[in-house]
């Protein structure tokens, strides 16, 4: 694909899939998914061509001569320079793997990881119906495909999973039941406000501390944020002794 590709000239400025691409990394991901199709790229440069019809007009008008817009184009400016002064301010920062580890070592609470497990289930309306189901199950009949044939849940379309769940998201008699199981193990009919479920827990996973090289990143984020506020508030305590500063709150 290539960016430079020249789809359109205004007044002898070209207009490239490049610019395409930049004004399609302004809107949000979503907006920009729907313009991502070879119709969309041409509305999104026709778009473009109007912005710079629009601006040749302004040029020719004087628009950056009248009053209003020099006071926009100085607070522009103004907000422009504090978060680039911002930004130079933070540019030194680096975080080291030494860091890394020891803010682990030192906030391993932050890193636990709650007792989960994944589990399937068939939901049906009687105890009756859920027992002559676990009857065909012990003669044969496979979880999942008793899920796919008896069960009401939307679940049934993938066999009756409802993939990994941790304590507190599902109601508290199916959730005692699955946390309660052996891995691989089928339970008998549970009674819940929505019926009677048959359980089979696929797998637990035991409450513990994330591994360091799973959090890093994440660990990293923070040692830079509490970099950047400290040196942040460092440097405006320093400028205030520089520059008169009132306050009337």
């Amino acid at each position: 694909m290539n960016e430079n590709q020249v789809l359109a000239t205004v007044n002898g400025k070209e207009i490239t899939k490049q610019d395409v691409y930049i004004f399609l990394n302004q809107l949000d991901p979503q907006t920009a998914a729907q313009f991502s199709t070879p119709e969309g790229i041409n509305k999104i440069a026709n778009e473009l061509i109007n912005h710079e019809l629009l601006y040749l007009d302004a040029i020719e008008k004087d628009f950056e001569q009248e009053e209003y817009f020099k006071m926009e184009l100085e607070r522009l400016k103004e907000n422009l320079l504090k978060q680039y002064a911002i930004n130079k301010l933070f540019a030194d920062i680096v975080v080291s793997e030494d860091e890394i580890t020891k803010f682990y070592n030192e906030n391993k609470e932050y890193f636990v990881t709650p007792e989960a497990v994944r589990a399937s289930h068939i939901l049906v309306e009687d105890e009756e119906k859920a027992n002559e189901i676990l009857e065909e199950m012990n003669n044969g009949l496979s979880f999942e495909e008793a899920a796919s044939k008896y069960s009401n849940c939307p679940s049934k379309a993938n066999g009756g999973d409802l993939g990994e769940f941790t304590r507190g998201k599902m109601v508290p008699e199916f959730e005692e039941t699955a946390f309660s199981m052996e891995e691989g193990k089928v339970s008998k009919p549970v009674k819940t406000q929505f019926g009677y479920h048959i359980i089979k827990l696929v797998y637990k996973k035991e409450s513990g501390i994330s591994p360091l090289e799973a959090v890093k990143t994440q660990i990293n984020q923070q040692i830079i944020m509490m970099k950047q506020q400290e040196k942040y508030l460092d440097k405006t305590e320093k400028l205030k002794e520089k520059y008169q500063v009132e306050t009337y709150f």
